[in-house]
């Protein structure tokens, strides 16, 4: 399941997070790579414990719960702390798929990466190439958005970053370990949520047939959720 979440940040929040990084110190992608995905990524990253890699971090965290939409859809359990990247002059990452279990470093801070994420920084039209191009059950999916607009997607998925052949691609990314493991059952969860939404906006919250549907939700909750 591929989500777009729209307007996690405001263009103000971009704006004051762009400042904060873009006078930041940025190395080598390769920092945080594995074996394999180091063969294929040409990238710049945000030094991991830099302390405006730090408070970028947290002002997305801040974002992410202030989005429902987000909640629903990932049903958080852990999200590892964001990370930033740049591509540019021609830098691109190859097909690759991120690893199950993410660390962090120099803490005992891990999580299972259920779903992988991308919040995007930059203007789509300030940059050329730069799509996240997402293999899934129904074939590639590309993707480029607005900033401050963000895609959720499964980390078990295969994925690339197009090359940059004008302009920076700007971005924050991260894992998500949702209570809800399977990727199934998260699907409908999601997709009662939204209609149990849509009904109580049409009919009230009051009403009974809504009542009884987010009694449904929860039900499933307590069978399917790990917390």
């Amino acid at each position: 399941m591929l989500i777009t979440i729209p307007d996690v940040l405001d263009a103000g929040g971009v704006a004051r997070l762009r400042a904060l990084i873009d006078a930041a110190e940025w190395i080598d992608g390769n920092s945080t790579s594995g074996p394999q995905s180091a063969l294929a990524k040409r990238n710049q990253q945000l030094a991991e414990e830099s302390p405006a890699a730090r408070e970028a971090g947290n002002m997305v965290l801040d974002a992410l719960a202030r989005s429902p939409l987000f909640v629903a859809a990932a049903l958080p359990l852990k999200v590892f702390p964001p990370l930033f990247n740049r591509y540019e002059g021609g830098e691109t990452f190859g097909q690759h798929v991120d690893n199950a279990v993410r660390i962090r470093r120099g803490s005992d801070f891990r999580i299972r990466s259920d779903l992988s994420a991308t919040l995007f920084l930059a203007d789509p039209d300030s940059y050329d190439g730069g799509e996240l191009v997402i293999e899934g059950q129904f074939g590639e999916q590309s993707v480029k958005l607005p900033a401050g607009h963000m895609v959720l997607y499964p980390a078990s998925s295969l994925h690339r970053v197009t090359p940059v052949t004008r302009g920076a691609r700007i971005a924050s990314f991260f894992w998500i370990q949702s209570m809800v493991r399977d990727e199934g059952a998260r699907r409908i969860l999601f997709e009662l949520d939204q209609s149990v939404q849509a009904i109580g906006q049409d009919r009230g919250q009051d009403d009974a047939e809504v009542i009884r549907l987010t009694g449904v939700y929860h039900n499933l909750m307590r069978r399917w959720a790990d917390v």
